[in-house]
This record gives structure tokens, sequence and C-alpha cells, in this order.
């Protein structure tokens, strides 16, 4: 598959041309993985994206294969332990994150019926299909996740900046950010 036209951004490593090929911009509706990219997306703030993705198989076990009823149930002292587990990242607010926003979580789904439910609304239920050429043209925001952040830290998230919310927007197939030269780009 390396005769491929991609997006520039995922050449350097064959866990992002992995990611790349077969998740981002993929269609996502499972609250579970809507979770994980929650998690994942907190977690890389201030980091490169290739940093989390070579630790997923970690965060994955730490935060109970993602399952948001199990991380709100976290505790003070399971907070500590993943503090000491090196294969994440041991950052307390980011940690700590995790356990608030699956809290959070759980009243979104109970109020709308499911995570993805909610999520939508931000984009009227229809996926964005952007026509970039360029990486620099890609935004780091946009209108619908300046909202979609806003609402959320209304509702007790953390780590949900719109930057934030804009990455987990792309992963999840809410906005199509492939270059229209890639050959993603009609794929997603």
């Amino acid at each position: 598959m390396s005769h491929l036209q991609r997006c520039s951004w995922c050449e350097r490593d064959p866990i992002y041309v992995d990611y790349h090929d077969t998740e981002w911009g993929v269609l996502v509706h499972d609250d579970r993985k809507l979770f994980e990219f929650l998690i994942l997306e907190g977690a890389q703030a201030g980091l490169s994206w290739l940093t989390i993705l070579k630790r997923r198989e970690a965060y994955q076990t730490a935060f109970a294969n993602f399952d948001p009823e199990a991380v709100a149930r976290f505790s003070d002292q399971n907070i500590e332990e993943l503090l000491l587990n090196s294969a994440i990242i041991r950052n307390r607010l980011k940690v700590k994150a995790a356990v608030t926003n699956a809290r959070a979580f759980l009243k979104i789904q109970e109020k709308f019926g499911s995570f993805d439910q909610y999520a939508w609304q931000f984009v009227d239920g229809e996926r964005i299909v952007n026509q970039w050429k360029n990486l620099e043209d890609i935004p780091a925001t946009s209108k619908e996740s300046d909202a979609f952040s806003k609402d959320l830290k209304q509702r007790g998230f953390k780590f949900v900046g719109a930057t934030i919310i804009y990455a987990h927007m792309q992963a999840v197939g809410m906005v199509n950010d492939h270059l229209v030269s890639c050959f993603r780009y009609k794929e997603v």
C-alpha cells in the first residue's frame, strides 16, 4: 500500500500509517469507542498523537477496556495506581480528568440515550466533508468544535478544549479532513 497517496502527516511511522488507513475519519457511533477517543485525545494534550497511539494498548488495559461505567467507579487509590503505570502518560490532571469525564459521560448517556446522539447534534447529524488540498489549510478548531467543547465543559468535562474536540471529531468521522489527494478521502 506504499504506492497510495496519503495525508502527509502520517507517512513517517507504520503505526501512523495504519491508524490513518484504517481508523482516522471512519464513522464511529459506538459509545465505548467514542469514550476511548475522548480519553486518548485528552491524554494527548501537549503531546504528539503518535506518542498516544504507541501507548494505546496500555491505556486500554489501564482504563478498563474503555468502559465508562468501570472508569467512573475508579477511586482515589485507583488513580494513584495509574500514576505509577509507566506505560501511560502519568499526568495527575489527565488521569483524574479521565475519571471525571467518565462520570460526565454517563450523565450524557442517561440524558440523551447515548453519547453518540449527544455528539452528533453539534454537526446537525451530518458529517462535515472538507476539501483541503494542503495540510496547512486544515484548521485546529471549527465553530462546531467550539460549541461542542463549550458544552462539554459546562457538563463538567476536563481536557476538552476546542482543539482537542476538533481532533476527536476528525478521529471519529464527524469531520472528513483527509486531503482530497488522499486515497482515504473518498473512502470515508
